[in-house]
């Protein structure tokens, strides 16, 4: 090892001084000289780096190195160079053949020289973000036969040539993130048959590079958002029919075309947040069937209204977080997303109004997010709550009274988030978990009692007055009623008393005598 690590160390020496002016010559041939004599320990693991040649595992973070070290194990497979000062990579690569993770980030690379990789046919993931990368070719990544992950992201790419990647046929993963990329040539991509993933967020991009997709058919996730988009024309993602997760946050949407998402039947998660957006484009999205998660906050809408995500059967998770101009929910907003799991609706700061079942029929409801809203009460029949297992109310100027109590019982049996009382001012700051039914002024422990009383104090109030409309519309006829029931009440009495004068004792005994009655003896005490 220790022979054949001094050969290839000798052998680069002698590489760089065919490449060197002809003062810098003799300066090399002193080095190669010295480096006969040395040692493998002499040679080992540069000062700030851990090496372990066991693993195969070299780290030099923050090790203020300008150079790429040649006197590592030739064997490694693991080269971490991150956040050093090294300004190119240089031929020393090719002592390092077995290396299967590089990651050079955080570093001062302005160029990337041609052939630069060529023996590192075992190389699965490159990290060259966080550099001052400007221009690359098709021949900078040469060799590089088995790459999975390229990341060169926060660089200064202005402009993607035709089959810039074309040498990695392997690559899923690709990320062009936070460049200057204004210019993408249509097949820029080609040859990518196996990419998975494409970042192309925070560029200066001012449409949807919609002509080079149709050779990234094994697309899975797109991100795209952060550009400087105002519309997404129709099949603005023709070809992408695999693709599963589309990103398009913060880029400037004011304009969805109908048919900007037709040909994405596979789509599972959409993000439209942060845009302009002012209104849910409904049919834009209702061509999404298999959509399950969906984040469309921060935009410009002031109403989720009835329908408004109708035909997203499939939907499991909506997000609608940071929606400045957001103030109601209407009744039947999410009526046609029967399988949804999750609602985030939180940093609604206009957000006041919940209407009366705006989440009912929504029988798989799990998690309910409500924080920092503007809700000062919230309504028992607002949802079904038997099934909801984590509900966030922090951070709302609640009021706590007795319409409350339903949800001071759910918090104590189902142990769910803590709510703080912003009114009245004695309950201010004080959790509702720590109040009774008293502190809430309620007059009676259960709310279905006070509403059997306010059902019958109400119904009967409703009958008093109906009596008493009764009377007074026909009290004529009442009146004579009552003055024809009194004079025939006084007739009665009379003739009563008549019958009484008429038959004495005596009369009653001659009667009954001849109807042979016998009479009872009368005993005298």
């Amino acid at each position: 090892m220790q022979s054949l690590f001094i050969f290839q160390i000798n052998n680069f020496l002698l590489f760089q001084a065919l490449n060197m002016p002809p003062a810098m010559v003799y300066l090399t041939i002193v080095a190669f000289l010295l480096t006969s004599t040395l040692s493998v320990d002499a040679l080992g693991c540069p000062t700030g780096c851990m090496c372990n040649d066991d693993t195969y595992v070299v780290q030099c973070e923050r090790s203020k190195l300008d150079v790429i070290p040649i006197t590592l194990n030739p064997a490694i497979q693991r080269l971490v160079l991150r956040s050093n000062k090294i300004k190119t990579v240089d031929a020393s690569f090719q002592f390092y053949r077995d290396l299967q993770y590089v990651d050079l980030s955080n570093n001062h690379l302005v160029n990337i020289p041609t052939k630069s990789f060529l023996h590192q046919e075992k190389l699965q993931e490159l990290h060259l973000n966080e550099n001052k990368l400007s221009s690359i070719n098709n021949k900078t990544f040469q060799g590089l036969k088995s790459l999975t992950v390229l990341n060169l992201r926060r660089n200064f790419l202005e402009e993607l040539t035709r089959g810039l990647f074309s040498v990695l046929p392997k690559l899923e993963e690709l990320n062009l993130g936070e460049n200057r990329i204004f210019k993408i040539d249509e097949l820029a991509f080609e040859g990518l048959l196996s990419l998975r993933v494409l970042y192309l967020d925070d560029n200066s991009l001012s449409s949807v590079p919609t002509p080079s997709f149709p050779v990234l058919g094994s697309l899975a996730e797109l991100h795209v958002g952060l550009n400087s988009f105002t519309s997404l024309p129709d099949d603005a993602f023709s070809g992408l029919g695999k693709l599963s997760v589309l990103d398009i946050n913060s880029a400037g949407l004011s304009n969805i075309s109908t048919y900007a998402f037709r040909g994405l039947t596979g789509l599972r998660s959409l993000s439209l947040g942060d845009n302009r957006l002012q209104q849910i484009p409904t049919l834009q999205l209702s061509q999404l069937c298999r959509l399950e998660e969906l984040t469309i906050g921060q935009n410009q809408f002031t109403a989720i209204g009835k329908g408004c995500f109708k035909g997203l059967i499939n939907l499991r998770k909506i997000d609608i977080t940071g929606a400045s101009y957001l103030e109601r929910i209407e009744k039947g907003a999410f009526s046609d997303n029967l399988n949804l799991e999750t609602i985030i609706l939180a940093s609604n700061k206009k957000l006041a109004t919940l209407e009366d079942g705006a989440l009912v029929g929504l029988p798989n409801l799990k998690r309910l997010v409500l924080r920092e809203n503007s809700f000062k009460t919230l309504l028992e029949s607002m949802t079904s709550w038997n099934e909801l297992r984590a509900l966030e109310l922090t951070d709302n100027p609640i009021n706590c009274d007795c319409q409350l109590l339903w949800l001071l019982n759910s918090i104590n049996s189902k142990n769910l988030t803590n709510v703080q009382c912003s009114t009245p001012p004695q309950l201010r700051d004080r959790s509702l978990r720590t109040l009774t039914a008293d502190d809430l002024g309620c007059s009676f422990g259960d709310p279905r009692q006070q509403a059997i009383i306010i059902t019958l104090c109400v119904s009967a109030t409703i009958l008093l007055g109906a009596l008493g409309l009764f009377l007074f519309r026909y009290r004529q006829r009442v009146r004579e009623a009552l003055k024809d029931y009194k004079w025939n009440k006084r007739a009665i009495s009379r003739k009563e008393h008549e019958y009484q004068k008429t038959f004495s004792d005596d009369d009653y005994i001659t009667r009954t005598t001849q109807h042979h009655i016998k009479p009872i003896p009368v005993t005298e005490l």
